[in-house]
């Protein structure tokens, strides 16, 4: 039976989930694989018009917080199973902590357009927290692996590839980011236009994921 690791000493601001939820999330792990698998299943209904849209070769780029959420509940069912692997944990981390803060970014970005297509705000209220929700359960990840660089280089090829592809060459078809409320090349700020906002945003968590993993490792395996 797999046992979290206990509290290494990360300062707070790589590690800001309180002990005791943390404890909390590690004890109910397969609660928290079967609420990722509910989420997964969701999102993929979610996408179900994009996906008509999209090439089938370009699918798996479609679903990025669907694919998020089943990488997470893969890589906590492998550590309860006692066969935690580290390239899976570093996916998930990667994938939960951009698509976690992602979202609410763009959902804050473009409320506006958002309130114009006449989302509900319940719909909005869940999409904000729930992927809130996955930026948090991301920062726990560090209990059942130390990141190695190795993993984090897995993780960080997938999540550039998906980047460039979402934002900066298609390959086939459209950019298959999520479909913003917008017109991709309407201006929004400081001569950016929709496309090149949600893109910013999405290089910019996908540093921080890096900057996060490799520092964790760093405080995980560092001589006590």
């Amino acid at each position: 039976m797999a046992v979290a690791t206990a509290h290494p000493r990360l300062p707070r601001w790589l590690a800001p989930v309180p002990n005791r939820l943390e404890d909390l999330g590690l004890r109910l792990a397969w609660l928290v694989v079967a609420v990722n698998l509910a989420g997964t299943a969701f999102g993929f209904w979610y996408y179900r018009y994009q996906f008509v849209e999209t090439a089938t070769v370009m699918w798996p780029f479609v679903p990025d917080s669907p694919l998020a959420t089943l990488l997470i509940a893969l890589a906590i069912a492998a550590w309860k199973l006692g066969y935690e692997q580290p390239w899976l944990t570093a996916l998930a981390f990667f994938g939960n902590l951009i698509l976690g803060l992602w979202t609410p970014f763009t959902l804050v970005v473009f409320a506006d357009q958002f309130a114009a297509q006449g989302i509900a705000p319940a719909m909005y209220a869940f999409l904000f927290g729930s992927h809130l929700a996955m930026a948090l359960q991301a920062l726990v990840l560090y209990r059942i692996s130390d990141f190695p660089p190795w993993a984090i280089a897995v993780a960080l090829c997938w999540y550039t590839l998906d980047l460039v592809v979402d934002y900066f060459v298609p390959v086939v078809g459209e950019p298959h980011h999520t479909t913003l409320p917008v017109a991709r090349d309407e201006p929004i700020a400081l001569g950016a236009d929709a496309l090149g906002i949600a893109g910013a945003g999405a290089t910019v968590l996908t540093l921080l994921a890096l900057f996060l993993a490799f520092s964790t490792h760093v405080y995980v395996t560092r001589p006590r």
